[in-house]
């Protein structure tokens, strides 16, 4: 690509990396968006596609949360592509054994609490339920679209508007002292004012290869897809989770302080698998269930397909009969997360030139809103927001 100096590189293009390139070429800005997937296999796409826009608990999630859902409702328009925006209802299952009261209690602090169902109830909004696997369930109004649509609008959106995309896996930064110039792939170096690092769960690594520490980790997360054909005479209702998910305490347990030098050592196993049962169907009729997640030290740790895909036909089967047996496909992905559940977003300390956007545990609903704002700093304007999601909180 010869010697141009962009203003931003942005490296992956996922849903965080397509929206943020998006908002940074409509302030005017030369964007370079860097994808190592021509086919894309990441955390977008493996996605259930939900907008938990009730989830707010705090005054920053709770704003942020009404700003992303005013923005889905209107981005189809925006983007000129149907992101398949609809709302439906989230079912959150309580399992047999639990006390529905004591569960429901535990969601009260929400922005929207979700509404306690009988087990009749909860059967009768989603049929597919096995009333024998619950004690009740709850539910809210959940937003969803196709996580593939919506990123692919983005990406198009942004070359419509002059920025450019380049396939090509990032190895490592151009660096002059304590400032980044630019990216290098396998055969190629590219040349930015900024760059920013929206590489969803291989941040860490591109990250840490570069001798830049930073408090940002991932999940294995592993699912099953069943093809429109295979899922024709299946209707699944709702978006169905559980009630007392699994992956968060996981999560939790292997971003503690003391752990961290475990991440950095080749085949650690961080934390216990969890499996929390999960469905949802797509539009296009395709039915996503899972999900099965790993912390592991090594981004490209094997693991066992046939055990993994037996273990969520199971867990899911349990809960959803219908669906056990149905023809589908194993995947897998990594998903970032930070050890308090708020993304990461900013200047990355010390090393000017350098910015992180990644770390999303609500990543749909949240990316929209803070990719505008990023966008806003970086042509100059002030925002309350950003700073308060700045990496420098655990420095």
């Amino acid at each position: 690509m010869g010697m141009k100096t962009f203003d931003w590189i942005v490296i992956g293009a996922g849903i965080t990396g397509a929206a943020l390139s998006y908002e940074l070429v409509k302030k005017g800005l030369t964007v370079l968006l860097l994808e190592q997937n021509g086919v894309v296999q990441n955390a977008t796409r493996f996605s259930y596609g939900g907008l938990a826009f009730w989830s707010g608990t705090t005054d920053l999630t709770c704003q942020l949360c009404r700003e992303g859902i005013e923005i889905h409702r209107h981005l189809s328009q925006e983007l000129d592509t149907d992101t398949q925006f609809r709302e439906l209802d989230l079912l959150l299952t309580i399992a047999a054994g639990d006390r529905p009261e004591k569960v429901a209690a535990s969601y009260a602090h929400f922005a929207i609490a979700p509404r306690l169902l009988s087990v009749e109830a909860a059967c009768e909004l989603e049929p597919l339920l096995n009333p024998k696997a619950i004690a009740g369930a709850l539910t809210v109004a959940h937003g969803h679209i196709s996580p593939e649509a919506t990123t692919q609008g983005y990406s198009d959106r942004f070359v419509d508007l002059g920025g450019s995309i380049e396939f090509a896996q990032v190895r490592g930064f151009v660096r002059e002292g304590d400032r980044i110039l630019g990216v290098k792939s396998a055969t190629e170096t590219y040349h930015a004012q900024n760059v920013a690092v929206c590489a969803g769960g291989l941040s860490r690594m591109l990250l840490t290869s570069a001798g830049i520490p930073l408090r940002l980790y991932f999940t294995r997360a592993e699912m099953l897809e069943i093809p429109p054909q295979a899922s024709r005479e299946v209707k699944v209702r709702s978006l169905i989770m559980q009630a007392v998910l699994q992956r968060f305490p996981m999560e939790a347990a292997a971003s503690q302080v003391e752990v961290d030098p475990l991440w950095d050592e080749p085949g650690n196993v961080l934390a216990p698998s969890v499996l929390d049962a999960g469905a949802i169907q797509f539009q296009d009729g395709s039915i996503r269930i899972g999900q099965l997640s790993r912390v592991l030290s090594d981004p490209n740790a094997t693991v066992d397909r046939a055990e993994s895909e037996a273990a969520i036909r199971a867990g899911v089967g349990k809960f959803l009969p219908a669906l056990e047996n149905l023809p589908a496909t194993w995947h897998d992905c990594l998903v970032a997360f930070s050890c308090d559940r708020l993304p990461l977003i900013g200047a990355i300390p010390n090393i000017e030139g350098i910015h992180i956007f990644s770390g999303f545990s609500n990543p749909l609903v949240f990316v929209p809103p803070l990719a505008k704002r990023f966008a806003n700093c970086a042509v100059g304007e002030n925002d309350p927001l950003i700073p308060k999601l700045s990496p420098s909180r655990f420095v």
